[in-house]
């Protein structure tokens, strides 16, 4: 049997400081980094994301970003695929592959033994699937969803219609929650391992999302959503993501610039604790606490020494 590709994993809510982290990990464990963020594949959209720049990479290189038009759909099945690839070509170069974001599912479908292919579509039900959303709006679905499968539907967002008619046509396809197919899965590694999770009081996290929201604005994210729209980007998946969406009902007259930063503010806070328990209840995760920033370096050298003994590194 081969031996297991070694993967650093670096996981957290949004605006801990993952992009600075890991940065600073591949610099000491001679990596490359894999974003592990299901928005920030998509072209033009870089400050609602909060993308890396090309002066934060410090010539780490960075895959799986600026790979999408923003009107083109992404699964985690594709992500899967892709991010194994590059795990596979980062480790036959001689560096450590860092998967590094806050997506959880798509994080966990690469570590684990994931199959999305076992369970065929259903073209006619899905048709129906997407009529019924239409006609009777989204939290009529997720409700039949949470009324089969629960525990999937705890996981996944009302307003996230594919992944919502995706499960619900596991269930009426097999009998069975995807779920449950899904768990049965998720004894297996594929990888040998080192899973980081940072973590932070929550009022310093939010005061931190509060002012990276600030900045999102002040770095131009009006004038990057008008560019989508313009452009004629509507209704895709790319734009339900929390900080278009929002600057979208603006533009759109729906409520004031005041109201439209409040709410990405809330949702932005609201989407930062959903991850917290995903990762919390999916994924064996080390936890950092990196509420305290005199002692970054401290936390540095602790993180380093964990992933160094856990994967054999120098």
């Amino acid at each position: 049997m081969r031996e297991k590709e070694k993967l650093i994993v670096l996981v957290g809510p949004t605006a801990v400081g993952k992009t600075a982290l890991s940065i600073r990990l591949a610099h000491r464990f001679q990596g490359e980094i894999i974003s592990g963020d299901s928005m920030q594949i998509y072209k033009g959209m870089d400050i609602g994301t909060a993308k890396v720049t090309k002066e934060e990479m410090a010539g780490i290189p960075h895959h799986l970003i600026d790979i999408k038009e923003p009107d083109e759909s992404f699964s985690v099945a594709e992500f899967q695929k892709l991010v194994r690839k590059k795990i596979t070509e980062i480790t036959e170069r001689g560096r450590i592959p860092i998967l590094v974001g806050g997506t959880g599912l798509y994080i966990q479908s690469v570590i684990y033994d994931y199959q999305f292919t076992d369970v065929p579509g259903d073209s006619s039900l899905r048709a129906e699937l997407e009529q019924t959303a239409i006609e009777k709006g989204e939290l009529y679905l997720h409700q039949q969803l949470k009324e089969v499968d629960p525990k999937s539907a705890e996981s996944i967002h009302p307003h996230n219609v594919r992944r919502v008619i995706r499960a619900l046509e596991i269930y009426y396809t097999t009998g069975k929650p995807m779920s449950e197919h899904q768990s049965e899965q998720l004894s297996q590694e594929l990888y040998h391992t080192a899973i980081v999770g940072l973590t932070m009081e929550r009022s310093k996290l939010y005061e931190r999302i509060n002012q990276r929201v600030d900045l999102m604005i002040s770095q131009g994210l009006i004038e990057e959503v008008k560019e989508l729209r313009k452009r004629g980007i509507r209704n895709c998946q790319s734009v339900q993501a929390i900080g278009y969406k929002e600057i979208y009902d603006y533009l759109d007259g729906k409520v004031t610039l005041d109201e439209a930063i409040e709410q990405l503010k809330k949702n932005s806070r609201r989407y930062a604790k959903r991850q917290f328990t995903w990762f919390r209840n999916k994924m064996n995760v080390q936890w950092f606490d990196v509420t305290n920033e005199h002692e970054r370096e401290k936390k540095f050298q602790e993180i380093s020494q964990f992933i160094a003994g856990k994967l054999h590194l120098k």
